[in-house]
């Protein structure tokens, strides 16, 4: 009984524990339900956002990538010469990875830019002379040569290669089979793809398993429109079937659904008998390409690579140069003839690479702008345009010094700034077109370009959130152009400080703008870094003119000259009948002018000025002695002269201008120094040095000279008198009750003033003013 009423111990209810635990599990489930599918949406998001252009995965991510311009036609050499690139790119790839395993998983992006080609260009005789003599008359690449690089980037020999096409031309011919190797493309808003027969022969069974068999490595395109491709005599076509997807029908299999009636939509995209031809839209309807994009900058946000950098595809063989100096002002008549002289190297065919050296203050942005256009697209003949900046490359010219690839500058020289003309910002923007052109030829930023020649610009550092990529943009430029794009790719970029270009810049700072690629001591070194062994032959076909232009731009030879002028010419005039000297100073003045005329900074007024000035001192020395009207006139004539003939402007509207006149003022003062100096050696040194040489006679005994005399003035010496007329310097004077002529001692004496003998010579009377 006592056993059985006994209470037993129970236990705590377990229900409450087991669903505490319950919850426990239950929510640990469900948070790591909840971060694998946030992880599984990020990958997604990854991926996706891979095929739209946007950020790759990080094994596919690199910093940087590199852009190969494919030259159209494509030469065997050529395709040596690219896969040597991709060889020596696949390889560094693999040194600088640490392990086996990360070199197994990284790749490198290489981007093949497929331009126009030299004969669609069309836009000069040089180029048109250049593809013919580059490519031996051929205008298509041969599809032995295509199928040769395509087998290579599509093969496993390059897979540390990640091949990209980018379209930016429309691509015919064989080279279409290039773009298929491609493991993806990306397509400019004129660029497309099509007539892949164009020069061979359509429907020619060979050439269709080739596409198909290198279209299939890649699956970039449907087989259906590789066939159209391929072979111009199939129709193709897109169709909707009453039962079943809509898909491609080409050939025989279109007509039978025609036939059959099965046809319930229809759209021609090619009609048997006319190439197939994909546009930019179409290539994007069909997910072949990847994005649409406008410039290499937009290759590289879409690619997420921070920076694309340009590998030049080298012509094969020796290199061979011409120099070509350009020195001064730049004006039109010189434009026309270095650009006729380059030309005429291509013509010829027996050159390949260019070597440009500049020292130039600019003055014709118009020719600048052109002379850099067919610098920075010379021609696929040209296999190299070298820069070498001397000492400046000022305003316009800094378009000429831009356009070469690569460029280089000694340690001392600028590049930019004001320069011999006043750039106004309309002008730049009327040379916009061209500017861009050069940018995108030679891969340098079109902002920082028109910086440099138009100060009134704020340009601005950007890098990008994202990948770290460097851009240079006008604030209110970018914002513009992100208002047509979306807000998130805006908010991608962060402005940083404002770049200072209203000064120019020193190489240092170009190198660090990605705008010059090395500074150098010599032109020699520019030469061998473009593959030639020395300095080539100057292009000139007047060596003399060439060497006189050179001199122009020495301000030391010019001032010496002007120096050396003004003193033959003051002898000259001192001691007239010598001859001598006033050959040697027009002599002088004529070279002063020769070198400036040549240099291009005189022309025929600024010689008809110091002209006129010249004449106006010899009126007042010779013919009205004094300090008249003359005399004011000619020196500020000369000055005048002499000033315009050493600038390209009138009025200075720049800093650069105000340097330029500052120098040609001093330079003219210092000049007419000249004359002084040639006085005082007259008078030092011209006695003896005439006693010596035969062109004095001896000095006549005093007996000789008293009885030779027709009058004896001696007992006037050291008497005072009156000026009766004014002295200038010749007149009379009054002593006592004689009048007689008098020769002031070079001062000008008003009448009535006091005068005193300082000397008699004879009957002639040197007298001096007395102060009252």
């Amino acid at each position: 009984m006592t056993k059985s009423s006994a209470r037993i111990p129970v236990s705590p209810p377990q229900r409450r524990v087991l669903s505490k635990r319950h919850r426990v599990v239950v929510m640990a489930w469900l948070m790591m339900i909840w971060v694998g599918g946030w992880c599984a949406g990020t990958l997604v998001d990854t991926s996706v956002g891979w095929t739209q252009g946007k950020t790759p995965p990080p094994d596919e991510q690199s910093a940087q990538g590199y852009l190969i311009e494919v030259p159209r036609p494509l030469m065997t050499r050529d395709v040596e010469q690219i896969l040597s690139q991709l060889t020596r790119l696949s390889l560094a790839v693999r040194q600088s990875s640490s392990d086996a395993e990360n070199a197994s998983g990284r790749r490198v992006s290489v981007v093949l830019h497929f331009q126009q080609s030299s004969g669609e260009r069309g836009g000069s005789a040089s180029n048109e002379s250049g593809a013919e003599a580059g490519g031996s008359g051929r205008s298509t690449t041969s599809l032995e040569d295509a199928l040769k690089l395509a087998r290579a980037i599509s093969g496993s020999d390059l897979k540390r290669i990640r091949p990209i096409a980018w379209v930016d031309a429309p691509v015919r011919g064989s080279d279409v089979l290039l773009v298929l190797a491609c493991e993806s493309i990306l397509v400019s808003p004129t660029g497309s793809i099509g007539d892949a027969t164009f020069g061979e022969t359509p429907g020619d069974e060979t050439t269709q398993l080739i596409y198909q068999s290198i279209a299939k490595r890649r699956s970039v395109l449907a087989p259906e429109i590789v066939s159209g491709l391929a072979n111009s005599d199939l129709a193709i076509a897109r169709v909707r079937v009453a039962e079943g997807p809509t898909r491609f029908a080409i050939g025989d299999d279109l007509e039978t659904l025609r036939r059959e009636g099965m046809i319930v939509e229809e759209t021609i995209w090619s009609e048997a008998g006319q190439p197939l031809i994909l546009t930019a839209d179409q290539l994007r309807e069909l997910r072949a390409a990847t994005a649409i994009v406008d410039s290499q900058e937009d290759v590289a946000d879409r690619l997420g690579l921070a920076t694309l950098r340009s590998e030049s595809v080298d012509a094969s063989g020796e290199a061979v140069g011409v120099l070509l100096r350009i020195n001064g002002p730049v004006r039109r008549d010189r434009v026309r003839r270095w650009q006729s002289n380059l030309a005429a190297t291509i013509e010829a065919a027996e050159t390949n690479t260019w070597l440009v050296e500049i020292d130039s203050p600019g003055g014709y942005l118009a020719g600048s702008a052109s002379m850099a256009a067919f610098l920075a697209d010379p021609g696929s003949s040209i296999r190299s345009v070298g820069g070498y900046v001397s000492r400046e490359a000022r305003g316009d010219a800094t378009l000429l010094a831009l356009a070469c690839r690569p460029l280089m500058m000694h340690n001392d020289a600028t590049l930019g700034g004001s320069g011999a003309e006043a750039i106004r910002p309309e002008d730049v923007r009327s040379q916009r077109e061209l500017i861009s052109l050069i940018a995108q030829a030679t891969g340098r930023s079109e902002t920082l370009m028109r910086g440099l020649l138009d100060p009134s610009l704020a340009v601005h550092r950007y890098s990008n959130r994202r990948t770290g990529r460097i851009r240079y943009a006008v604030p209110g430029e970018l914002a513009a152009e992100m208002q047509n794009g979306d807000a998130d790719e805006a908010s991608e970029w962060k402005r940083e400080q404002r770049i200072e270009l209203g000064e120019g810049l020193s190489a240092q700072a170009a190198i660090e703008l990605g705008l010059v690629d090395e500074a150098v001591d010599s032109l020699k070194a520019v030469a061998t870094n473009v593959g030639l062994t020395d300095v080539p032959r100057q292009l000139t076909d007047r060596g003399l003119v060439r060497w006189v232009e050179r001199l122009g731009r020495n301000d030391g030879l010019a001032f010496g000259l002007l120096l050396l002028g003004f003193m033959m010419l003051s002898t000259e005039a001192s001691a007239p009948g010598l001859g001598l000297p006033g050959f040697i100073a027009m002599l002088c003045f004529a070279f002063f002018f020769w070198t400036k005329f040549l240099a291009g900074t005189a022309e025929w007024a600024e010689l008809l000025a110091f002209g006129l000035g010249l004449v106006c001192l010899a009126i007042e020395i010779f013919v009205l002695p004094g300090f008249g009207v003359f005399g004011i006139g000619g020196l500020v004539l000369t000055v005048l002269g002499v000033v315009l003939m050493s600038q390209t402007f009138v009025i200075p509207r720049n800093s650069y201008q105000v340097g330029e006149l500052t120098q040609g003022v001093w330079m003219a003062i210092g000049g007419m120094g000249g004359l002084v100096i040639g006085f005082l050696i007259v008078r030092a040194f011209l006695p003896q040095a005439a006693t010596a040489t035969g062109l004095a006679m001896d000095a006549p005994s005093s007996d000789m000279d008293r009885l030779e005399r027709i009058a004896d003035y001696d007992h006037l010496a050291g008497q005072s008198g009156v000026a009766s007329t004014r002295l200038r310097p010749s007149g009379k004077a009054r002593f006592g009750d004689q009048i007689v002529a008098v020769v002031s001692d070079g001062s000008a004496i008003d009448p009535g003033q006091s005068v005193r003998v300082i000397a008699v010579h004879g009957n002639r009377i040197v007298v001096e003013a007395v102060e009252e």
